[in-house]
């Protein structure tokens, strides 16, 4: 087997140790070509960029493309143009990762800046205007993650509150956001997705948080079983064809977006609360989301 790696490697060293073993050592840029990205890999790269992009993640998209330009850099010569060719192909079959649909518009100095305050983690000094407020106002953040939905929020503990518990900054709200040089500790315990669980979307709510239970008519079951409506769900097929579906998780506003899609195929038997907000609500609709 070593006559063959020789064979197969000329360049390979061999060195006698003092334990009297020998090692062969095949050097980087021998073997580089057998490293080259195929046409899937880098159509994937791409399609992560866009993705990020799309989630207004400027800055690890901007990283994500310096790592791009890297790896065509060391592309053996020749194998550029053939590569190119596929990557596109792949790109256009994938429809160039678009995401259609409405977004809220982002500040890219403000997505920077979280991003690099996060990587510390770093004390983060915001413009937010709540909803109540006509103009925004300075606050001192510790940022703990970033939460992805129809809108994204930046969860974070308000230094200067001293219950210093996680609060729900909505990102397109942050006006300015300025990276300090002090640094803390993550609350002990803390997990981000544990975190996003607690929300039906990216929205949570303590006082809002419980147990969800929907049924799903039997015309609409098969398709619902197609969705995962949350992390922690369970489901249960009743005599009839319908479909039971149980979570827990908060948010009744953002549950009755997405209900309203699902017109009048579902019903909500728990919580009380957002039974009482989707009724009068549903409606008669040609195609189930």
């Amino acid at each position: 087997m070593t006559d063959a790696l020789q064979a197969a490697f000329p360049q390979t060293d061999t060195e006698d140790g003092d334990d009297r073993k020998r090692r062969w050592r095949i050097h980087a840029k021998v073997i580089a070509p057998l490293l080259t990205p195929s046409a899937e890999e880098l159509a994937a790269l791409a399609t992560a960029i866009t993705e990020l992009e799309a989630d207004q993640m400027t800055a690890e998209a901007a990283t994500l493309r310096q790592l791009q330009s890297k790896v065509r850099a060391l592309l053996p010569p020749g194998a550029g143009t053939r590569l190119a060719v596929d990557e596109e192909a792949l790109l256009e079959a994938l429809g160039h990762a678009a995401r259609p649909g409405p977004q809220p518009v982002m500040n890219s100095e403000v997505n920077a800046a979280i991003s690099e305050a996060l990587k510390g983690p770093f004390l983060l000094r915001i413009a937010y205007r709540r909803r109540t407020q006509d103009k925004p106002s300075e606050r001192v953040v510790a940022p703990h993650g970033l939460l992805l939905g129809v809108r994204r929020y930046l969860v974070a503990r308000d230094t200067a509150k001293k219950a210093g518990r996680l609060q729900h900054y909505r990102v397109e709200e942050i006006y300015s956001a300025e990276v300090l040089d002090e640094s803390f500790d993550i609350d002990p315990g803390f997990s981000l997705s544990a975190h996003a669980e607690k929300g039906f979307g990216s929205y949570e709510s303590e006082a809002q948080h419980g147990e969800v239970v929907w049924r799903f008519s039997p015309d609409a079951a098969d398709h619902a079983r197609r969705f995962v409506f949350h992390p922690t769900q369970t489901v249960e097929e009743e005599k009839n064809g319908s479909l039971l579906v149980r979570f827990r998780a908060s948010g009744y506003l953002e549950m009755c977006w997405h209900l309203y899609t699902w017109g009048k195929s579902v019903e909500v038997l728990q919580p009380a609360a957002l039974r009482e907000m989707i009724n009068g609500h549903q409606r008669e609709f040609e195609a189930l989301p």
